[in-house]
């Protein structure tokens, strides 16, 4: 039987995987965080609107932001004080 993810393993895939210095593509992030594209526009927005993440115009791509960085930080020492593994 599958495993839901939650709202929050979610974002912080999609942080992971935009840590790259010049962003990734929007193809990439959807691939990596398993989302659909429908999923992947609702979550790009949430996390712009949130200062999480960043648009590089330019490249078209997106990078995660110094806040996304300090949230990564908080939800691997949340999963290492509950003993889950974290988002690599």
């Amino acid at each position: 039987m599958g495993k839901y993810r939650s709202r929050t393993e979610i974002v912080c895939q999609i942080l992971v995987t935009a840590r790259e210095i010049d962003g990734v593509a929007k193809t990439k992030i959807m691939y990596k965080a398993y989302l659909s594209f429908t999923q992947l526009r609702e979550y790009l927005k949430l996390l712009m609107d949130s200062g999480l993440l960043e648009h590089i115009p330019e490249r078209n791509t997106y990078r995660t932001t110094d806040k996304g960085i300090k949230m990564l930080e908080t939800c691997n020492t949340m999963n290492q004080l509950v003993g889950r593994e974290a988002p690599t």
